[in-house]
């Protein structure tokens, strides 16, 4: 099912939007056939081949809320690297670290105070004692996804239906029509049948999560407080505090994914909802742009962890890496948190998200469109449906491809970045009022073009 009906229009709207690409980035079209070549599909990575059009943007330099092409052209910015470059491209403060820590030296398998600062400043925001430091959020994840199933003594893992975890395997897994679990849509290579190793559930639905806790197989519950790969989908009231309780009453590790979520603030929805969960995974952001994850724990799972592991080859059991923790990757965290990703600049940004998202909420009123938009601090995002989505089936019911395509290029061909995974803007420190009306903009022209 489709969210917008006339197929005939939207289609030659969209090869209008096309053509316009293919002429004003000629040298992009170029770089494009010249790594046809040596690259899969011609990029460094297949799902780059997602964005609308017939070639990806090279990109020449980047600063702030603005990157410019290789063919001259400036953007405004609000994909930032789908959260990676949150705090803006190129942030002084992160620059500056990480520039005087790699003609240091970038690795070294030792610890430094960089470290140590580091952990503080995430356990002062997250209210997690304890550290530890990894290259990316899926390999956060994949490690406290072990530790959990090591220290419980179960099999299984619990996530939410239509999740996204990275590349975990656990997490490619959703509900069919009759509740049973499911490899997800075009799962690639999965090393086995998800139902052995996961329980999905559907978002804000208690009485399935303790159905599925109550089987005494769930060793953790690995959850995004609020989903924001298939849209946003927030949490009714109560959901998370009851879900911290279930998780409480059946010894079930609680784990809170929040590497998109952090765009509530300092410290997330962890902080914003007060509440106690046994884990939390953080990714991307809080490096300014360097890879890093990390994942913190309670005093009490730390203790059982370390308690219940051998030093003499801990090395070798699947958690950790040569690179994690690096001294490069933990300059650039310090400095990025506490100098970019500062209370001051959270405050701005969410005033900033709110006026995109009451700009959005007028398109939609005027055009009386059947969709609608939500926010998650300085994130925001719409989708095609008439009221939000409780759950990730509703919010995946609702996409349509195409639609999303054409508003996507209409975008970039007016100097406007989204995501090329769904329609989301994120706030940087950096943006201003003035990227948000170009925003606002391009997309009542999009509509315009749609409805009129």
């Amino acid at each position: 099912m489709h969210a917008y009906g006339d197929r005939a229009r939207l289609d030659n709207l969209f090869k209008a939007e096309i053509n316009r690409f293919i002429e004003t980035h000629p040298q992009s079209g170029k770089n494009h056939q010249q790594a046809l070549g040596p690259m899969v599909q011609g990029v460094p990575m297949i799902w780059m081949s997602k964005w609308p059009g017939p070639f990806p943007i090279y990109v020449d330099h980047a600063k702030g809320s603005h990157f410019t092409d290789v063919d001259g052209l400036d953007y405004t910015d609000f994909c930032l690297g789908d959260t990676g470059a949150m705090c803006g491209h190129a942030p002084d403060a992160t620059v500056k670290a990480v520039q005087n820590q790699i003609a240091k030296g970038s690795t070294y398998m030792l610890p430094t105070a960089d470290a140590i600062a580091s952990a503080n400043l995430l356990a002062e925001r997250f209210g997690m004692p304890k550290w530890q430091f990894t290259l990316t959020a899926t390999d956060a994840n994949r490690h406290i996804l072990r530790y959990a199933r090591h220290v419980t003594g179960r099999a299984k893992i619990a996530v939410h239906d239509y999740c996204y975890h990275g590349t975990v395997d656990e997490t490619f897994a959703v509900l069919d029509d009759n509740g049973n679990t499911v490899p997800r849509h075009d799962n690639v290579g999965m090393p086995v049948h998800p139902n052995q190793t996961t329980i999905v559930i559907p978002f804000n639905d208690l009485e399935a999560a303790e159905k599925a806790f109550a089987s005494g197989e769930v060793a953790a519950m690995l959850m995004e407080p609020a989903l924001t790969n298939i849209g946003i989908v927030l949490p009714e009231p109560g959901y998370l505090e009851g879900m911290q309780a279930l998780c409480q009453r059946y010894d079930v590790i609680w784990i809170l994914d929040e590497t998109h979520t952090i765009s509530a603030g300092t410290g997330g929805m962890t902080r914003q909802y007060d509440l106690n969960p046994d884990a939390v995974v953080l990714g991307k952001t809080i490096g300014g742009g360097v890879p890093v994850g990390a994942f913190g724990l309670t005093e009490k799972l730390a203790n059982r962890i370390a308690t219940s592991t051998n030093l003499e080859s801990i090395d070798v059991g699947g958690v950790g890496g040569t690179l994690a923790g690096n001294a490069l990757s933990m300059a650039a965290v310090r400095a990025t948190l506490s100098e970019v990703l500062t209370t001051e600049a959270f405050v701005r940004m969410e005033a900033l998200a709110t006026i995109w998202t009451q700009n959005i909420q007028a398109v939609i009123d005027e055009y009386d469109l059947p969709w609608q938009v939500s926010q998650i601090g300085c994130r925001g995002e719409y989708s095609f449906r008439s009221q939000a989505p409780l759950n990730g089936r509703q919010a995946a019911d609702a996409d349509d491809f195409e639609l999303q395509q054409y508003l996507q290029l209409h975008a970039i061909n007016r100097g406007i970045l989204m995501t090329p995974f769904h329609n989301m803007v994120l706030m940087s420190p950096a943006s201003n009022e003035e990227d948000v009306a170009h925003h606002n903009a391009h997309f009542r022209d999009a509509v315009e073009s749609l409805y009129r």
